[in-house]
């Protein structure tokens, strides 16, 4: 696993040993991030169930301005502070440890706004629909951001999530990721 473009091209990353988590792979997140954008000009990123920090990482390599790192496990957030120190991006960064719904409340109350929100659960566990709703209810999300969710292909989601909008859904194998944005009014 590694930091795929931008300023910490070819940083490798450390995984979270044991197999509760399961960080997307190179090729998930080289398609991803050709998807939504290959490089950013600023703007804030949310990397919410955040295992080894990869996405948030690869969004601050390519120029996001800062980054929200959320993780429940003690193991996780210190990859996560590892893999920070290693791609030379701590500056840039806020790691909590926190479950994700206290961790949206935190961030609500602060007030945080994100263009993009990464969440990547374990596998079937049926947290995504009330993230999701708790996301658009709180107004989480800049109007042109997007919220992207990596999920077993097995596990259905809505279209809609109050103001969400499910506009595309990518396939890679047994895993779905899919790209809700604000509807438009």
């Amino acid at each position: 696993m590694r930091v795929i473009a931008g300023t910490a091209k070819g940083v490798r990353l450390k995984a979270v040993s044991g197999s509760q988590v399961r960080p997307t792979t190179d090729r998930v997140k080289e398609s991803l991030f050709q998807i939504i954008g290959p490089y950013f000009d600023g703007g804030n990123i949310l990397d919410l169930f955040a295992g080894s920090g990869s996405l948030g990482l690869e969004a601050l390599s390519r120029g996001a301005q800062h980054a929200v790192f959320v993780d429940q496990k003690k193991a996780s957030v210190d990859v996560i502070r590892t893999n920070l120190r290693s791609a030379k991006l701590e500056e840039r960064s806020e790691v909590y440890r926190r479950d994700a719904r206290s961790a949206l409340r935190h961030l609500k109350r602060q007030g945080k706004v994100f263009r993009y929100i990464f969440l990547d659960p374990p596998y079937r566990d049926p947290v995504l629909s009330g993230i999701l709703e708790q996301i658009s209810v709180g107004n989480m999300l800049e109007p042109d951001g997007t919220v992207i969710v990596e999920r077993a292909s097995d596990v259905i989601l809505e279209a809609d999530y109050h103001d969400l909008k499910r506009i595309r859904t990518l396939h890679y194998g047994d895993t779905d990721v899919d790209l809700y944005c604000q509807k438009e009014e």
